[in-house]
């Protein structure tokens, strides 16, 4: 019977020990995206079957006072076909928190001298010049708009005002691939260009979230 009650309290102290070791340790992760930086112009033009050499990089993570390695995917960039190409850009932390970039390249044989740049009104009835777009020329061939939805700027209730770029494939041909907005992705479709004199036009429709999937034409200024 002493044998049993002794190993009984030793038992008993070396249960009690073991759940002294025992600790509950929380950590709280703080969010944070590393940031990267693009060596020049996020914006390339690149002629059909020409070489696309990925701009340089570098990302920090400002929080954690990381500079993560910056990895570059292709997607689907194809060098043979014309049309407008994201390359993304990520760098990811320690904690496993990514933060991404953009390079636009077109692939476009159209000659340099054309350009879009300048006011375009959209048409709509009634008329209304609010409903006003600028272009400016990034590279060869490519464009950007800084209304592609053509909403109303003294109007608020009809959104706000998104930016996107496209390239120009042909005389007749424009393309805005797919694209990260300020409204989220956006693509295109019955995508046209004419270039009468004195009369350009541009013509697509959107599929972004919060805008309708009409035909919006633009007639230069």
């Amino acid at each position: 019977m002493r044998k049993i009650l002794i190993l009984s309290v030793i038992a008993a102290f070396a249960y009690a020990g073991c759940k002294k070791k025992v600790n509950n340790v929380s950590t709280t992760v703080v969010v944070s995206y590393p940031i990267i930086t693009i060596s020049g112009s996020q914006y390339v033009s690149i002629p059909v079957g020409g070489t696309f050499t990925p701009p340089a990089a570098t990302a920090i993570d400002t929080y954690y006072k990381e500079k993560p390695t910056v990895v570059t995917n292709l997607g689907t960039l194809d060098n043979t076909i014309p049309g407008l190409y994201t390359v993304v850009y990520s760098a990811k932390n320690h904690y496993g928190f990514i933060g991404t970039a953009n390079v636009y390249v077109a692939v476009t044989n159209i000659s340099d001298s054309l350009d879009l740049s300048g006011w375009y009104i959209r048409t709509v009835s009634p008329a209304n010049p609010h409903r006003a777009a600028h272009y400016v020329k990034l590279a060869r061939g490519l464009f950007m708009t800084n209304n592609v939805g053509g909403v109303d700027t003294a109007d608020a209730t009809t959104g706000a005002s998104v930016s996107a770029a496209f390239a120009v494939l042909s005389p007749t041909t424009i393309d805005f691939g797919s694209q990260l907005t300020s409204a989220g992705t956006l693509t295109a479709t019955s995508t046209s260009l004419s270039l009468v004199p004195a009369d350009t036009v541009v013509a697509y429709a959107l599929n972004l979230s919060g805008f309708g999937t009409q035909v919006r034409t633009f007639v230069k200024q």
